[in-house]
């Protein structure tokens, strides 16, 4: 797809589809539990329906009505053995989390997905729920998918990771559902908690963690329950228009029911200590998920340090935040963030090279990257290696391209995998 810069202020309001991993979760926790689920703005991206496609071949009845969803759960242990390998696409995150509920099977399974996925680090997943008794392995012995999991007794124990890690907690949390005395997990730091906020929702027995003490605590022997659940528009999804907001001069944009979840704001924070003019509206609560509309005004950005505990809560915008720091004055350091080179792509390799095809000013470190700015960017190729977040990060550099030619974004029907109208949404702010 071809990019022209634009020449007015992006103007208007947008309506972000659904969370991407609320979505995920309330379709996995809807077909263990007991009865009807109904899901409201759940988000119909490639990377959804791949979870949504694994538990219908386990026998789960899941009806589709535009973005509402029902999911006529079985219970814990009403899950049937799938006929064939459940493809999970291009979603690391059905195939790590739904490790978790399929360690406790009764049944055998393979999991696998396309190539992207093939290349993905499952270790992080499969060592935890070995710890716990799960006999999961690799297939080709790699650390990667297609993952083999067999009948298992499930022990509880007291798990430590490396990566603080959404994925790797949930998937050990569902399996503590099914094990035999409690079970416990403490991350580096306190990673995204839908997962802890849903499963009390749905009734299981679980003590969060904190941001002082990240451990999380799961007790087995409680049945969950359906429940009505509204998913919120996904933040990570909202980046690129509070970003293309920051840096198209005089913009004005409004981007509304955005969730706010303090474990996904991070790119709130990085933004305003960046300088930026970012007002929460209609701030309400429903179900524990905290949303609101996001007021987002053109700013002079200024550089800064992003590391730390915060990486975990903005880990998927960092390319974007890259792209607006190109246009910061003064520096700004990623660090703490090699994380992303695991993603479906390497995104600190992909960044960086894009960015200076673009003319900007910036280099890679091992963990993250580092961005001299302000600097003009000009019209390139961009390489997307398929990767959704890179496509509509430099979709958002694009509107700033200096030149007549426009910025060439490759493969950018990637966007289906988290925001198949991103670029029609892009498309109704431009004047």
């Amino acid at each position: 797809m071809k990019l022209m810069h634009v020449t007015s202020p992006l103007k208007g309001s947008v309506n972000i589809p659904g969370d991407k991993s609320i979505s995920h979760r309330s379709i996995m926790f809807g077909a263990i539990a007991e009865g009807t689920t109904t899901i409201h703005g759940f988000l119909k991206s490639a990377d959804c329906l791949s979870t949504i496609g694994c538990f219908r071949d386990m026998g789960i009845e899941i009806e589709e009505d535009g973005d509402t969803v029902l999911v006529h759960g079985k219970g814990l242990n009403g899950l049937s053995a799938p006929d064939h390998v459940l493809d999970c696409g291009n979603s690391g995150t059905t195939t790590r989390i739904i490790s978790g509920i399929l360690a406790g099977q009764t049944f055998e399974t393979t999991l696998n997905g396309d190539n992207s996925i093939q290349k993905r680090p499952m270790r992080r997943v499969i060592e935890p729920l070995q710890e716990m008794g799960a006999d999961i392995e690799s297939v080709r012995d790699n650390g990667c998918a297609p993952l083999k999991i067999r009948p298992a007794k499930l022990h509880g124990t007291h798990i430590t990771t490396n990566v603080a890690s959404a994925q790797v907690k949930s998937a050990v949390l569902l399996a503590g559902l099914y094990a035999d005395s409690e079970t416990t997990l403490t991350e580096p730091a306190l990673s995204r908690n839908h997962t802890e906020i849903m499963l009390k929702a749905f009734g299981a027995d679980l003590t969060p963690g904190t941001e002082e003490n990240p451990t999380v605590s799961i007790r087995p022997g409680k049945t969950l329950t359906a429940r009505e659940i509204n998913v919120p528009g996904d933040i990570s999804s909202a980046a690129y228009f509070i970003g293309a907001g920051l840096i198209v001069p005089d913009s004005e944009v409004l981007i509304k029911n955005v969730g706010i979840n303090p474990t996904r704001d991070g790119i709130l924070t990085v933004f305003r200590a960046m300088g930026a003019d970012i007002t929460e509206e209609n701030v309400r609560e429903e179900a524990g998920e905290k949303t609101a509309d996001l007021l987002v005004r053109f700013s002079n950005l200024k550089g800064t340090e992003i590391g730390g505990s915060v990486i975990p809560k903005l880990i998927d915008e960092l390319p974007l935040i890259a792209v607006a720091a190109t246009q910061a004055e003064g520096t700004t350091v990623i660090k703490d963030a090699a994380e992303l080179k695991v993603k479906e792509s390497d995104r600190i390799e992909l960044t960086v090279k894009n960015l200076k095809a673009m003319g900007a000013d910036i280099e890679a470190t091992d963990d993250g990257m580092i961005i001299h700015g302000p600097t003009p960017l000009h019209h390139a190729s961009i390489d997307t290696a398929k990767d959704h977040r890179i496509a509509m990060s430099f979709a958002v550099a694009s509107l700033i391209n200096d030149d007549v030619q426009p910025t060439d974004i490759q493969n950018s029907a990637c966007v289906s995998i988290s925001y198949p109208e991103f670029f029609r949404d892009l498309d109704s702010l431009k004047r």
